[in-house]
């Protein structure tokens, strides 16, 4: 999650001996079946194509991919960080992930996924142990930029492929979100937030996440990149900026610190739905009352979802985590079968902070969300079910919203 430049060309679903073409500087989010402009061929002579723009809620893009699964080797092990930095890892990232090998026709005991529980030894225990059981190509999301290259280093001694997923760390591949696309869509709703909710002198508390991770770098980039011009022309008072955690207690501790020294912070850029959900019950509790005290958020979690509807959040980004994760396993079939994979997949850059070379990398795109689209997003591609999002307090801001199920 940095200060990078990236580079999107997305182009259409092809089997061709030659893929190429370059389009627009993003890519867009595809919900309708890719079987209309998928092709095959069980053909070994003849290059199998795929694009970052194929990939739908209903998997069909991976069908494309059988005959290239067929002439693979080994399993495909992903590796995942933890489980309280976010929710998404075991509610989407882990079934997307086997729903992905397994539509491309990987058989289920050549995909395993482990979640770290975020230790680092067990990181790269869980990484040695794929690799002794079979795996001969790794999908890997550390916490730690170390930690990552560490296992990087084993695979290459032992002739396995490591595809960076969600958080660039060693990977000769990358697979993400836009991750500074998602930090301008933070601060530009933040902004908007401010606007509608009327807050007319925002005094803010800008937010960070772990250090450590290159994501909560590319977020701040985008984020303080929007901000930055409301805070030098007067219009927002920049009150405090904090360290920096992943981990929600953390986070709460560095938001009181905060808040106790400046009396005067009203509204509160946060990077992430679980690190902004305590903040948001501690705010609860002292009084503050709803569309009084903007605060961000992303990955679309049942609470923060919850918490955009009751108008303690203004939005959250929202990830199809689906679509990461058939583009992660996309990579891995190529990867597996020796080939090289197209550059039709190959939608992006990122430049690799500790080389400040570029990574050839599947970049999907993000959505803002609020009450006014989330029928239209969360909703329609089943991420959180209507009836739970929905349930207690929460029927009336439903309703009010327009969501159903």
């Amino acid at each position: 999650m940095n200060t990078r430049v990236l580079r999107v060309c997305a182009l259409g679903l092809v089997v061709s001996a030659v893929a190429a073409g370059c389009g627009s500087s993003s890519s867009s989010t595809t919900k309708t079946s890719a079987s209309a402009t998928t092709s095959t061929t069980t053909s070994s002579s003849t290059p199998i194509s795929i694009s970052a723009t194929a990939f739908t809620s209903d998997f069909a893009a991976m069908n494309a991919l059988k005959p290239l699964t067929a002439q693979g080797k080994g399993k495909v092990a992903a590796i995942l960080p933890d489980t309280t930095s976010s929710t998404r890892y075991v509610e989407f990232d882990a079934p997307y992930l086997k729903q992905a090998a397994a539509a491309a026709g990987l058989p289920s005991g050549d995909m395993t996924v482990e979640n770290a529980l975020g230790s680092d030894s067990t990181f790269v225990t869980d990484a040695e142990s794929a690799i002794t059981n079979g795996a001969t190509v790794l999908l890997i999301d550390p916490e730690d930029a170390g930690t990552g290259t560490t296992v990087a280093n084993y695979a290459k001694q032992h002739g396995v492929a490591v595809i960076d997923y969600d958080r660039l760390t060693a990977g000769p591949y990358y697979v993400s979100f836009n991750n500074v696309r998602v930090g301008q869509l933070i601060g530009s709703g933040f902004v908007s937030c401010v606007n509608a909710w009327h807050v007319s002198k925002p005094n803010v508390v800008v937010m960070h996440g772990s250090v450590t991770d290159n994501n909560a770098t590319l977020f701040a980039e985008g984020y303080n990149g929007v901000l930055q011009p409301y805070f030098t022309s007067g219009k927002y008072v920049l009150v405090t900026r904090t360290a920096g955690t992943w981990m929600p207690p953390d986070a709460l501790t560095e938001f009181e610190g905060a808040y106790t020294a400046h009396h005067n912070i009203n509204s509160a850029v946060i990077p992430n739905d679980e690190t902004g959900a305590p903040i948001i019950s501690y705010l609860e509790s002292h009084g503050v009352k709803p569309k009084t005290f903007p605060t961000t958020g992303q990955d679309a979690t049942l609470t923060g979802l919850q918490n955009v509807l009751s108008g303690y959040q203004c939005g959250t980004v929202y990830k199809p985590i689906y679509l990461e994760a058939q583009a992660a396993l996309a990579l891995a079939v190529y990867a597996r079968a020796g080939k090289t994979p197209p550059a039709a997949l190959l939608n992006g850059s990122t430049v690799n902070p500790a080389t400040h070379a570029g990574v050839p990398s599947v970049l999907e795109s993000p959505e803002w969300v609020t009450p006014a689209n989330m029928n239209d997003t969360i909703i329609k591609d089943h991420f959180v079910p209507a009836g739970q999002l929905c349930a207690g307090k929460y029927a009336a801001d439903c309703k009010a919203a327009g969501i159903t199920s």
